[in-house]
């Protein structure tokens, strides 16, 4: 029996006509080049290229007793806007915060960090803009970023689609490290301000913002601005702005939550120890308008809200009352509005609460949080 033969074909199949272009890859490299190069430190090692991001730890040697923090990340559905515009230079600026913002939390400080873009089709303009933000922010948060990877998975990933995600590794002397271990009852809750919706949420808004049929070049008279340039807002990075404050003459910092996917209470919560309670005041704050015409437009509860989007708070510090001048001097010269939303209190006031009680939060088992009052009218 004869052999089945190859069905005709004028050529023969090579890596370029199965959709993966290595010269775009390439070129994509070169154009970010200048970019990569100005987020360093005298740490690294060797360039761009090489097989490893390479870190001169021997710092490390001047440590007690070092511990490595590390933490990793991605932007979730809010690439789905960058794509939308066709304006990529911004969503590097997440990535970085998303990441190294969590290691500050600890007390640690962020050495380097690596990121992974996935695509359909590798457009060097494009990874190259995605990577100009990476670096531009992590030369804000004084980070490396010592290498990544670019893939290219055509009939996975759409022409125009992609995904960033990137890991962080950062260090802090074990005596110094912050946490539920250090909050007092008395401490003051420090608010710090968003930038806007930051990285978290988008497929809640995505979903509100389609139900209503708005255009994201729809202006909007209360954001000031485009829908979509709202919506692209990048996420503010914290870390060595936060790093001065831990490390500042005159200051003592107890904890700092990130507050990411859960909203504010779940995420303070995870940084407190179990027995105290954190009561916190809207009256304190007013949410920019984004968050309110999200509310408004999609119908979501408030609770829902509350939940979900950071309601105009980025972080959040605890730190003893005495500690509340110096601290909001230092944050608000460096243009992040910080104001007091709250108290430590003994556990047992959570049984007194009126409203919902949030206690501890992604597997942590914490201490309790709730939010009373209301927002002050825009």
């Amino acid at each position: 029996m004869s052999e089945p033969s190859a069905p005709d074909q004028p050529s023969g199949i090579t890596y370029a006509s199965a959709g993966v272009d290595v010269e775009a890859g390439d070129r994509a490299v070169e154009l970010m080049k200048e970019s990569v190069r100005r987020a360093t430190r005298p740490e690294v090692l060797g360039g761009l290229g090489g097989f490893a991001g390479m870190f001169d730890a021997s710092a490390l040697a001047s440590y007690r007793r070092p511990v490595l923090a590390t933490s990793t990340d991605g932007v979730g559905t809010k690439v789905a806007i960058a794509q939308a515009l066709d304006r990529h230079d911004t969503i590097g600026y997440d990535l970085v915060g998303m990441v190294v913002d969590d290691i500050v939390v600890t007390g640690a400080e962020p050495l380097f960090m690596t990121d992974y873009i996935a695509c359909g089709r590798v457009v060097p303009e494009r990874i190259a803009a995605i990577v100009s933000g990476i670096a531009r922010a992590c030369e804000q948060a004084r980070v490396a970023l010592v290498g990544g990877e670019t893939a290219e998975h055509p009939g996975l990933l759409g022409p125009d689609d992609y995904d960033v995600a990137g890991a962080a590794t950062g260090v802090v002397e074990y005596d110094d490290v912050l946490g539920p271990h250090r909050v007092e009852v008395g401490d003051v809750v420090l608010g710090l301000a968003s930038s806007g919706l930051h990285s978290n949420g988008y497929s809640l808004v995505r979903r509100v913002v389609a139900r209503a049929g708005w255009a994201l070049d729809r202006h909007v008279d209360d954001l000031g601005r485009t829908l979509g340039e709202e919506l692209l807002e990048p996420t503010r990075v914290y870390s060595a702005d936060l790093l001065d404050l831990v490390r500042a003459d005159g200051v003592r910092v107890h904890a700092l939550s990130h507050v990411t996917g859960g909203g504010l209470a779940a995420n303070l919560a995870r940084v407190l120890p179990p027995g105290v309670h954190a009561r916190l005041d809207r009256a304190s704050w007013t949410p920019p308008p984004v968050f309110g015409l999200v509310g408004a437009l999609g119908g979501v509860p408030r609770d829902d809200l509350e939940r979900t989007l950071n309601l105009g708070v980025g972080f959040a510090a605890v730190l003893p009352g005495g500690s509340v001048d110096a601290a909001t001097a230092l944050l608000e010269a460096r243009g992040i509005r910080t104001w007091v939303m709250g108290e430590v209190l003994p556990g047992d006031a959570a049984d007194a609460a009126g409203g919902e009680v949030v206690r501890g939060a992604k597997g942590v088992d914490g201490g309790s949080v709730e939010v009373v009052g209301e927002h002050p009218a825009p």
